[in-house]
């Protein structure tokens, strides 16, 4: 099939590892020219070299932290009218309410809040003037059940999605599509980290912890990055102009809900 992103030019947060590189690469495999960002600048050197290794078009990298202003401001001086956006970033600081500091509800904000918003209001009326446009957020299932062991992450993304729901409603009449996917249990480097956690909290083995996350699965197993990354070039396609201001659960049939 093609989904019409051949040409496209499309911007992918946080992806010099895990799921925001593996939707790089799905992009830049289907034709897009992509720019990747990263804060470790060996790490996204080595993304950039091998993702376009594979892709038709150039593919650029472009280091910084966007929860910082100059960092969004190199990634948007980079790309400043990108078809396509992907909103991604590391996971905030896991814990319970009781467990966590000021200063990590207010970076969960800057991460999965703030930055995303900040992003989306630099790009989205050059989207609407060229009447294309697809912005996807990578956030977490957390926002449709929150955790007690994940509250700041809960919180914060929450509040995107709904920011994201309000702004998809006026700009769909533009062929504008904001979306969201929700992942649960990504074999990724969050997984590790939560297993280590999970391993320290309760006295028993990382393989263990392990085991727990894929048992907690419908599918009983760890879901990829690339099977993220394939639901997101879907939602880039031409083909999925019809579809917005929608949350997609990417869980192995995990999620318990009917809506």
């Amino acid at each position: 099939m093609d989904l019409g992103i051949e040409g496209r030019r499309a911007v992918v947060c946080a992806s010099s590892r895990g799921i925001g590189r593996a939707c790089a690469a799905a992009l830049a495999a289907e034709g897009a020219e992509v720019w990747l960002n990263g804060r470790d600048e060996e790490a996204l050197a080595r993304a950039v070299r091998e993702v376009g290794d594979a892709a038709a078009l150039p593919v650029h990298g472009v280091a910084g932290d966007l929860t910082t202003a100059q960092g969004r401001a190199a990634l948007l001086a980079a790309c400043p009218e990108p078809d396509i956006l992907v909103t991604n970033n590391r996971g905030p600081r896991p814990g319970r309410l009781a467990e966590l500091a000021e200063a990590d509800l207010a970076e969960a904000l800057d991460l999965h809040f703030s930055a995303p918003i900040h992003l989306l209001r630099a790009v989205v009326d050059g989207m609407v003037a060229r009447r294309f446009g697809r912005i996807v957020n990578v956030t977490s299932a957390v926002v449709t059940r929150p955790s007690p062991t994940m509250v700041a992450s809960s919180g914060a993304r929450a509040g995107l999605t709904a920011v994201m729901k309000a702004v998809s409603k006026e700009v769909a009449r533009y062929n504008v599509t904001v979306n969201n996917i929700l992942p649960e249990r990504i074999d990724s480097g969050r997984q590790q980290e939560l297993a280590h956690r999970t391993a320290e909290r309760e006295g028993i083995s990382f393989e263990q912890a392990r085991r727990r996350q894929a048992e907690s699965v419908a599918a009983g197993r760890l879901g990829a990055p690339a099977e993220i990354a394939a639901a997101c070039v879907f939602f880039c396609a031409d083909q999925a102009g019809y579809i917005s201001g929608n949350n997609l659960h990417v869980d192995g049939g995990s999620y318990v809900g009917l809506v």
